[in-house]
């Protein structure tokens, strides 16, 4: 591993806004509560990773324990974009989807990156690691996003990195992270 460690940026909507396919999809839970524990989890997983030094969470919504700035445009790529203008050395993004994750997977991947990459979800579609050691992330997010990437030149990862490349937008997604190991224990929710 480089001994240059990764700053890592994750988006967090407004939590009321936030992962709407999802509203409803645990009775007897707050909405809010849900995107939260996805959320931590993912950060919590993040910040265990001996590739990444710091974690900043792009959002207006604070969060208790992560460092946080705001979301100047309320645009994911343009938030990303904002926010690594004022850092410096190497950098990447993650969704805050990704409960389920091993730091060894996020490490492995990142110890990849020897130029721009990105390693796509798993239905191969959209993107849940985009990392830049020399820190011009360029993010596409969006609909396509693992396609968007590829074609501005960022080289595709595959590796064996179930937990990190499923994220979470539907309760079946939900049903996979479980599956994958992911435990909401501490968090009071029944999924």
């Amino acid at each position: 591993m480089s001994a240059d460690r990764f700053t890592l940026l994750v988006p967090l909507k407004p939590l009321a806004a936030a992962k709407s396919r999802l509203r409803g999809a645990v009775p007897g839970t707050r909405h809010e509560d849900l995107v939260l524990t996805l959320a931590t989890a993912t950060l919590e997983a993040a910040a265990a990773s001996p590739a990444v030094a710091r974690v900043i969470v792009i959002s207006n919504e604070p969060l208790a324990g992560f460092e946080t700035l705001p979301d100047p445009h309320q645009d994911l790529n343009a938030a990303l974009v904002e926010v690594a203008r004022r850092l410096s050395g190497p950098l990447a993004a993650i969704p805050a989807d990704l409960p389920a994750l091993r730091p060894a997977e996020l490490t492995q991947a990142l110890e990849l990156c020897t130029t721009r990459s990105f390693v796509p979800d798993a239905e191969g579609t959209g993107t849940v690691l985009l990392a830049a050691p020399f820190g011009d992330l360029d993010p596409r997010f969006g609909p396509g996003s693992a396609d968007a990437h590829e074609s501005s030149g960022a080289v595709r990862l595959s590796g064996d990195w179930p937990t990190l490349r499923r994220d979470v937008d539907t309760l079946a997604d939900l049903a996979a992270v479980k599956a994958l190991g992911w435990s909401h224990a501490g968090h009071h929710l029944r999924v």
